[in-house]
């Protein structure tokens, strides 16, 4: 059997080397139009901010590696033109000498990964502005920086490329303007939970454009001017583009396979396409989403390496498949770290999918231990049977941990009842005795059992109800500093000897830092008669959602 692969990084380079431990006769060959394979795409920020030293250091493995331990032929600046699907050949380009050849296959799989977006904007090819995807990439950009002596850059786009170099450049001592046309970075999480990253952001001195979105490029004396639809003109030594990036189908398209709703190429649970003898892994691939079951692209290492291995699995006649993707992922942003799995609320709103959602803010590990910092959690479940739907994490430690163990508890079809009992590790260093992950599945199963019912600041900010009581059960002190207006203020200490102050005919939305005390007073107002209900995440939340009516869609 002889084995194609075109494209040679995370899922064509796992899927040749699975094949060839299940397969040890089989012929393999390995193309890929840049000049390496088996690189760490996700360490190249890094790089260009001198974190990581070496570009050799980015190699995880090179051709003369894949023909030593594997036997498979890699041939590195070789672009796959056309497919022949009839006589099962593939018409490959060698981008050296530029001579052409047809490479006979019985098995191809399509690993084309996915192309930075450059939108036809004035001016995009002006000379400093650069996208992200090769080592080359990251070589030609540190080697601009250190030519034209950059002191100041823009990055057009917040997502995670966006944030990680903003990063990496502010690290080498680069000014940094991040312009996003939503109006919040990292577009994968809510909008509210991307809020503390916007103030961590600031407070390292980024300079952050929301809501506006790019103009035009024009070339200066010392760069490129970057003007956005807004009426903002930045002029900056170093542009980057981050906005995104497509399925490289054009190959697959061209030769008649079937494209997904995404135009990504469409496969089927063992990544077959509509050509049984080909196979699309990666970022090309349209997959299924694990949790709506809608057809989804999800441009991450995680998910294509298990796909490459799905994928060879099927050719050596294997029964494995490809369960679906969840895009858990995760970004560091400075001090923090930003992780989430699942559906966002934004994306169930979208496909209108019923949920439920909890916030909390607790530390990440033991508060009575040195070094705790807040952790924001949020948890999206199914109000019908508590189902998880999704979660994000923001905060300087725990994240990952947290989000790893949702994200498992969702691929097992797991419930906020088993969050509230799971077991997890305790020690103060690492975590409390009631995880973070507990005490949402107990706020969460609390609220689906009637005990301690909860109500959103969404819903309170943009629809106020008449015959409504809110009520900060705070400290007088912290009720004096800021409080949510409208409010009246019974700290919890006091509330059991001032009922009588609250009307039983009213429904009473309480709050207080972050969800804590509120709880003990709904519990204490419901067992006086009184319809009382918690504001979820407190007034921790409750900031968020005020800057996402305040200034949402304005600049930063």
């Amino acid at each position: 059997m002889k084995v194609v692969i075109i494209g040679g990084v995370a899922g064509g380079a796992s899927c040749a080397a699975r094949l060839r431990r299940l397969l040890e006769d089989a012929e393999i060959v390995m193309v890929e139009k840049g000049e390496h394979v088996s690189f760490a795409n996700c360490g190249l920020p890094y790089y260009v901010g001198n974190v990581i030293k070496e570009d050799k250091d980015l190699l995880v493995a090179t051709p003369a590696l894949f023909k030593k331990r594997f036997n498979i032929d890699v041939r590195v600046r070789t672009e796959a033109v056309a497919i022949d699907r009839s006589s099962k050949t593939v018409r490959m380009r060698d981008l050296v000498s530029g001579s052409e050849y047809d490479e006979a296959y019985d098995k191809l799989v399509l690993a084309t990964g996915a192309a930075p977006l450059k939108p036809p904007l004035p001016g995009i090819e002006t000379e400093g502005i650069f996208t992200l995807k090769y080592v080359t990439d990251s070589q030609k950009i540190r080697q601009w920086i250190e030519t034209k002596n950059v002191r100041k850059a823009v990055i057009v786009g917040g997502g995670f490329i966006g944030l990680e170099m903003a990063e990496s450049l502010t690290g080498a001592g680069i000014q940094v303007s991040v312009i996003e046309m939503l109006n919040q970075v990292m577009p994968p999480v809510d909008f509210e939970m991307a809020e503390p990253v916007h103030e961590h952001l600031r407070v390292k001195g980024v300079e952050l454009v929301l809501g506006d979105g790019v103009q035009g490029f024009e070339k200066t004396a010392n760069g490129v001017a970057v003007t956005t639809k807004g009426g903002k003109k930045i002029e900056a030594e170093l542009v980057l583009l981050s906005i995104g990036v497509r399925a490289e189908s054009r190959l697959a398209e061209a030769a008649g396979l079937k494209l997904g709703e995404r135009k990504g190429i469409w496969t089927n649970e063992q990544m077959q396409t509509s050509d049984s003898e080909i196979y699309a892994v990666g970022d090309a691939a349209e997959i299924k989403d694990a949790i709506s079951g809608t057809q989804a692209m999800v441009p991450l290492a995680g998910p294509a390496n298990r796909q490459g291995r799905v994928a060879a699995d099927a050719i050596a006649g294997k029964k494995t498949v490809f369960r679906g993707v969840q895009a858990t992922a995760i970004c560091k942003v400075f001090d923090l770290a930003v992780a989430m799995t699942g559906e966002s609320e934004k994306s169930l709103k979208r496909m209108q999918m019923p949920y439920e959602k909890v916030y909390l803010h607790p530390t990440d590990h033991a508060s009575y231990y040195p070094g705790a910092h807040t952790l924001h959690l949020k948890v999206l479940f199914s109000p019908d049977d508590g189902r998880l739907l999704g979660a994000q994490a923001v905060g300087a430690g725990g994240a990952d941990k947290r989000i790893d163990v949702i994200a498992m508890a969702i691929q097992k079809k797991g419930t906020v009842y088993d969050l509230e009992e799971a077991e997890l590790c305790y020690a103060p260093q690492f975590g409390s005795a009631k995880d973070a992950v507990n005490m949402a599945g107990m706020i969460a199963v609390n609220a689906l059992r009637g005990d301690a019912p909860i109500y959103h600041w969404d819903r309170q900010l943009e629809t106020p109800q008449e015959d409504t009581i809110l009520l900060d059960v705070r400290s007088f002190s912290e009720y004096q500093k800021a409080h949510a207006p409208g409010a009246v203020n019974i700290p919890l200490d006091e509330l059991r000897g001032r009922i009588n102050e609250l009307s039983t005919s009213s429904e009473i939305h309480v709050y207080c830092g972050v969800g804590q005390r509120a709880h003990n007073a709904v519990r204490i107002l419901r067992a006086h008669g009184l319809n009382a209900l918690n504001l979820s995440g407190g007034f921790q939340t409750y900031n968020a959602y005020r800057s996402a009516n305040m200034k949402g869609s304005s600049n930063g």
